[in-house]
């Protein structure tokens, strides 16, 4: 026989155990603002449940109210934890008017007028409405796939309000699942529900772990200084690239960039300074960008445009127009009485991909840089393009000095 009383102390229990990892995580990770709501949800739940169990030693209503008053907090703030997570606004007045409305039921129909029934539709509601209004997110996130442990969440939520109902029908059809002491349809539904929060919790962490591993994972692709691409997410989409290409046969093409004068710029006016005009040249090129082109600092003041399925032309006006822009600033930044600004001279080499290059993005690479030599030989602050096509004389420009063929 399961005994109640017990099983509500282990529920107390394991709650109490379940907000000092939430807590823990907290505390580590200050940032991850859905773990300060699932770390209320377990405190408040244990407190509910503890409150609950004076009902054995105290004939007043108030211990049954204040646990039913938790235990509704508990779903809430569970609920609010979901919406943090994918980064929705919290909805304190809808889960605070829906709280109180649940708990007033609660109070009319114990303290008003006992009914057993409507007490327990009116405590059903609290629980379950609340996640009810988070379980899309779960299982139909705005953004990204369905995480292992979001799907694992919305698949207890929906058990939990499944036992929401059977309990709810139970009771209108006569059967007493309220009772604390009560006899064994009580027991098997707190085990269950006890089980279920376990489980959901531990969904929770999984969706945690998978959030904080992908962080980390994006901080090592990512360039600190600049917050775009580094170099090894670049090679990783170069390979990408080349392979899908290898593939389809559709060209995709890349830019070569590097700041002219840049040792200047940091002997001149420090390093602070040189930090803010790499920081302003990759806020001035993803203006000229379009989605899914990427930009990646290669190291120092050298980077990367990586332009999908765009042929030679293409690449070469977005080149133009990254270069127009940076002329640009750079006038406006001359025209000022006092040089807050610096101004930014880049030189840009532009090569395609082809069939001689297949998979190896190093190829691709060095015919963008043999490009961007020839760019800075003409001069700097331009671009050129690297054409693979022999010279048809002695007296041709060199392959890679054909800018003025899109010029």
């Amino acid at each position: 026989m399961l005994n109640v009383p017990t099983l509500w102390t282990v529920f107390v229990v394991n709650f109490l155990a379940l907000g000092l990892i939430w807590a823990y995580v907290t505390r580590s990770y200050p940032k991850f603002a859905a773990a300060r709501f699932w770390m209320a949800s377990a405190f408040v739940g244990a407190a509910g449940a503890m409150t609950a169990l004076a009902r054995l030693f105290v004939s007043s209503p108030v211990p049954l109210l204040l646990g039913a008053a938790g235990i509704i907090a508990a779903s809430c703030f569970a609920a609010m934890g979901i919406q943090r997570f994918y980064d929705r606004p919290v909805s304190w007045r809808l889960m605070g008017g829906t709280g109180a409305l649940s708990l007033a039921g609660v109070v009319l129909f114990k303290v008003g007028f006992d009914h057993m029934q409507l007490r327990m539709l009116s405590y059903t509601i609290g629980q379950a409405l609340p996640l009810v209004l988070a379980l899309h997110l779960l299982l139909s996130p705005p953004v990204g796939r369905v995480s292992p442990g979001a799907k694992l969440s919305g698949i207890v939520i929906v058990i939990i309000i499944a036992i929401f109902l059977v309990r709810t029908v139970g009771n209108l059809l006569g059967y007493d699942f309220s009772a604390v002491a009560a006899g064994q349809n009580h027991a098997v539904m707190v085990l269950g529900l006890l089980f279920l929060s376990m489980t959901l919790n531990f969904g929770f962490l999984l969706m945690a772990m998978d959030r904080l591993r992908g962080e980390v994972a994006d901080l090592a692709l990512l360039d600190d200084l600049t917050g775009v691409a580094n170099r090894r997410h670049l090679l990783q989409r170069l390979s990408e690239e080349c392979a899908r290409s290898e593939r389809s046969g559709e060209p995709f093409s890349l830019l070569v960039i590097d700041l002219d004068g840049f040792k200047t710029i940091n002997d001149t006016y420090g390093h602070a300074a040189g930090d803010d005009c790499l920081r302003h040249f990759t806020l001035m090129a993803q203006t000229r960008l379009r989605p899914g082109d990427m930009l990646a600092r290669t190291g120092g003041d050298e980077f990367c445009i990586v332009l999908p399925s765009s042929s030679l032309r293409e690449a070469a006006a977005i080149a133009r127009r990254v270069l127009e822009v940076c002329r640009q600033d750079a006038a406006a930044c001359t025209a000022k009485e006092i040089p807050i600004a610096i101004p930014i001279a880049i030189s840009i080499g532009v090569a395609e991909w082809d069939r001689g290059i297949g998979q190896f993005p190093d190829r691709l690479i060095a015919h963008a840089d043999h490009a961007l030599y020839a760019a800075k030989k003409n001069g700097k602050n331009d671009f050129a393009v690297y054409d693979p096509a022999p010279p048809l004389s002695p007296e041709a420009i060199a392959p890679a000095e054909t800018k003025r063929t899109f010029a």
